[in-house]
This record gives structure tokens, sequence and C-alpha cells, in this order.
């Protein structure tokens, strides 16, 4: 006796279309699987066996051949496929019957007591067979929520008893109610703050244009502070952020929320972290922290601290907006669209009034910060400890002051580049810079003063452009001036003698 059944295989973000056979005859008992599957999917017969008969079906004490495919493409990983692999055996033993005239998928993890437990990827799994316009998707009821945010065609199981009734009425299960938006970021405010009046106007353009800033300065001054705040500005997500959010926390595992994700990602990874950690990777691939970070932002701090070999994994994901991992046969593409946002001191002690660190010592800390990493960086801002004045007049603004004109800048932005690809200012291209940004002759003398003397590479010649847009927008003015080339080119000079300016 024969059987299929289909399901779906996670690959990077995206869940491709799996079919799982059956076969049953007669001979000595056995039970193999074979196909292009990994060893958890292997290890599902022992579970399949024991949820069955502790689950009241009967397990075919025949030889049993079990197929997953596609053989060429597709690696299918994990013990997600348990549960259609033992639909198709219930199929193929004649315990239960699958409709011939509807295409049923299913998703799910057994235990060995034959309960359904949560997978990760379900979100994916949910839009591809929506996609694929299957008739119902069966997933694990701790994953109903989840499904629903992309189908309407979903039906939860507890156990693996409970899919005979799923197969004899197949009826999806009812919406739940429509969930909130997302909103506000919660978190650190900008009123927590006392001076840095410079560092907030710079990270205020950071947020507007979706720069990449470091802070330097010695430990206490606030670094940390103004870092964590940058999430607190940025305008709420779109329902299409959201849901590339949701998806990347859901293949990753992190899943934590009732519905889709509402606050844009903050991820702050110790120095100590590995490149793979940061990148992404692992023997199955899974997102890195900067694909965590995707839609928010990603705070390196101490970033001196950081092994270099780890730093230069980020240059190129930055640059692309997505990260590539490779690992066996498979390339998994995973996005990268993260603010980088860094603090760093300016030696190994930190301290500004009686450094210990011998001029080696501070040359050996400085040329850790060389390198591709640092022309990254759209922006270098001096941090200095605020003076008691400063500490005693209070806040000089906070976060929903500060988001109001982001959120008008990045509207402006969204319109300006409604008819390509780019979202925001830092998100260009060197030739749709020049090309989109070009201000008026007289305007662009400062810049090109500085690109003659050095001071800028052709690519700082670029970013320091896109700087001035992003102050214009900020001021909601349609022309860059040449005070907007100023400030631009005043944030872009080196904090200090760590790499050239670029």
């Amino acid at each position: 006796m024969l059987a299929k059944t289909s399901t779906y295989s996670i690959v990077g973000l995206t869940a491709r279309p799996v079919f799982v056979e059956v076969d049953i005859r007669s001979g000595l008992p056995a039970f193999s699987i074979v196909g292009l599957s990994d060893a958890a999917v292997r290890e599902s017969r022992e579970r399949v066996r024991a949820a069955m008969l502790n689950d009241g079906f009967d397990f075919p004490q025949r030889r049993i051949t079990v197929n997953v495919g596609p053989a060429e493409g597709t690696l299918t990983a994990g013990p997600s496929l348990d549960l259609p692999i033992a639909l198709a055996l219930l199929a193929a033993s004649g315990q239960v019957d699958l409709p011939p005239d509807k295409t049923i998928s299913s998703i799910g993890e057994l235990s060995l007591d034959g309960a359904i437990h949560p997978i990760r990827g379900v979100l994916a799994i949910a839009q591809a067979a929506v996609d694929r316009s299957d008739d119902l998707l069966i997933v694990p009821q701790a994953n109903l929520r989840e499904a629903q945010l992309a189908s309407n065609r979903v039906r939860p199981i507890k156990r693996l008893a409970d899919v005979v009734d799923a197969l004899n009425d197949p009826t999806p299960a009812p919406d739940e109610p429509e969930l909130p938006a997302a909103g506000v970021q919660q978190g650190p405010d900008l009123q927590d703050l006392r001076g840095h009046e410079l560092a907030i106007r710079a990270l205020t353009i950071a947020a507007a244009g979706g720069h990449s800033i470091l802070f330097e300065g010695p430990p206490g001054c606030g670094k940390t502070m103004l870092a964590r705040r940058l999430s607190s500005i940025l305008p709420p997500m779109t329902h299409a952020e959201a849901l590339d959010v949701t998806k990347i926390q859901s293949v990753a595992g992190s899943l934590r929320i009732d519905g889709l994700a509402k606050q844009r990602p903050f991820r702050a990874p110790h120095h100590s972290i590995s490149a793979s950690g940061l990148t992404g990777g692992g023997p199955s691939p899974m997102p890195g922290e900067i694909s965590l970070a995707n839609h928010g932002v990603i705070f390196l701090d101490e970033l001196a601290e950081f092994s270099t070999r780890t730093l230069e994994s980020l240059t190129q994901p930055l640059e692309d907006g997505q990260v590539a991992v490779t690992r066996g046969n498979r390339t998994v593409l995973y996005p990268s669209r993260a603010q980088l946002v860094a603090a760093t001191s300016p030696c190994p002690c930190g301290s500004t009034n009686q450094c210990r660190c011998s001029a080696q010592e501070i040359e050996r800390y400085k040329r850790r910060l060389t390198g591709p990493l640092i022309n990254r960086f759209d922006m270098h801002v001096l941090i200095e400890r605020p003076t008691p004045a400063e500490v005693e007049a209070g806040p000089l603004t906070n976060s929903a002051q500060a988001r109001e004109l982001v959120t008008q800048a990045r509207n402006l932005q969204t319109e300006r580049f409604k008819e390509t690809d780019y979202t925001t200012n830092a998100s260009l291209e060197g030739s749709a810079t020049r090309m989109l940004l070009k201000p008026p002759e007289d305007v662009r003398e400062p810049l090109n003063d500085a690109y003659k003397a050095n001071r800028l590479t052709l690519r700082g010649y670029d970013r320091t452009l896109r700087i001035a847009r992003t102050i214009a927008d900020l001021d909601a003015r349609s022309e860059i001036n040449v005070d907007d080339i100023a400030e631009a080119l005043a944030f872009h000079a080196p904090t200090r003698e760590m790499a050239p300016i670029a």
C-alpha cells in the first residue's frame, strides 16, 4: 500500500514544498527512510513508532519504506517532518483516509506519547502554503496564532489522535481577533540623558537617514546610554517590516510574542561572540545577530574588544543588506538590513586624566579598529562627559519629540524613493547618490574641496552627501544647502587617528 502527503522544509527564510511517500509491503519488519534528509529526520522512525502506539494506533509489523523528496535541491532538517511521516504511514496502513480532492499539508514534531510539539518557521511555512493554494495546513496547537498571520486555512492539533478529526472534517480554525499593529518603541528615553547636545543631534540624523554611527569617549561618558536610545526614536515598523522581523524570529526559534512583532529589534552581542554567531552559521545554518536585528538596531559596545575576524565578517552583510551562509552543498540567504551603532574608548584603560597605557598599547588598540569595517560607519562622534551645569539643567529633549522629526524625514524619503528599491538615504548606492541627491555647484564646493584635499575618498564623498540630504529632510527642505554639507563633513571627521576618512 502506498500513500503520499505533503509538507514543507525551511531553507533560510523560505519554506520549500516537500513530499513524503510511504510504502508498506510484506516482508520482515523494517522501517527505513530514504531521500535527501538529515539525521534528525531519520531519527523520526523511533518517535513515529512510539507516538503511534502510545496514542492508540497500530504500527504495521511489515516492511515500511519512507521516501522524503524531492531528492535534489532541498535538504530537510529537524524533527518537524514527524507529523507528515506519521500521517502518510497511517494512510498507507488504512487507519486514516486522505481526501483525494484536497491538498492537505502538515508539519509538527511528535513526542513519544503522541503530543505535538511546536516548531520553528511556521510563519514562512504558512506563507508558502498560501502561495501553493493548499486547502488546509495542519500545525501544532502552539503555532496556531503564528500560522494565522499568513493563512486562514489552518487547523491546529494537540495530539496525533486529533489528526483523524482534522481529516474527517477539514474545516480551518476560526480566525483569531485582529492583532494590533506595530506600535511606538518602548524602552529607554532620550529624556534620561543630560547634556550631549551634539551627540543627540547626531543620533537623530542617524535615525532619520538610517546611517551607521560610532561613538567614542571615555567610560561613563554616556556612549552606551546614547546607543541604547536609538531604537526609541525610530518610526514604528510597517506591516511588511513586522512580518519580516517575525519570520526571522520564528526561523531562529526565538519567537516569544503573541502575533506580529510590535517593536524593532535591538541586539547587543557581547564582544566574545564568534563570526558565525554574528553573521549566521552552524551545522544547520541559522540567522546570526545581524539578521536578528533586521529592521532594527545592532549595537557593538567596546568595539575594539571584538576580534578582527569577527568585525570584518560584518562588512559584506552591511554593504549588501543580506548575508549568505554556506554549509556543505547548500547556501541560504538571510537579510541583514540593520542599523549599526557602536561605541569605543580612546585607549585600553579608557582613562582621559590618568592614562596608564603605553604608546605601543594605544597604537595596538587603535590598529584593531582599522580595516574595512571602520569605513562602514557614516558618522563618527566624540563624546565628552557632561558638565555639572548640564547635569543640573535637566534633559534637552525626549524620544517622542525626536521620533516625530525622524518620522517626518523618513516619510520624505519614502516619497522620494517610491519608484526605486531604496528605502532610506543611507541605502543609496554611489551612482544613485550622485544622480538623485546632486546639489547645486556652489553647495558642492566645500565637499569638492575636501575631496581634492584627500580628506574624502569617493565613498566618503557619497556618504557625506547622503548625510547632508538627511539633515535637509529633518528640516523638511527640498534642497541641500552649504550648512548641511558643512555639518555632514563635521560628523565625518575622524574622532582620532584610527583610520583614514572614507
